[in-house]
């Protein structure tokens, strides 16, 4: 079982990641399953990721406060609208495809300003 938690904690690790320069994918799931997965599954990784530098502070900013880092936001914000726009206008050859892209923008935006902004 511990095996099975470590590979499955593992795969949610790099969708995390990957979710960090794919605005559609989302991040912060990933990396919180991946922390509980690992809690339980692999102490050693679970230690390694909560002290990266990076990802440990995102997961107990989140974990703790249930808020995002205003920088962390704008970023966010602006990859889903830049890349979003994108698709609809370049992409989609529909107006109903593009008014997805778009609202799909819309409601991604809306979840990460549903949040606390952690200062």
């Amino acid at each position: 079982m511990k095996i099975f938690l470590t590979i499955f904690g593992l795969v949610s690790l790099a969708l995390g990641v990957l979710g960090a320069f794919l605005p559609v994918l989302p991040t912060t799931p990933f990396l919180l399953l991946s922390a509980a997965l690992f809690l339980r599954g692999n102490p050693r990784l679970h230690k390694w990721l909560m002290e990266h530098p990076k990802l440990g502070p995102y997961i107990r900013n989140f974990t703790e406060y249930k808020a995002i880092p205003m920088r962390v936001k704008v970023v966010s914000v602006s990859l889903v609208w830049i890349t979003l726009t994108f698709c609809a206008v370049s992409v989609a050859e529909q107006w109903a495809l593009r008014a997805l892209f778009l609202a799909l923008a819309a409601a991604i935006t809306f979840h990460i300003l549903s949040y606390k902004t952690l200062k």
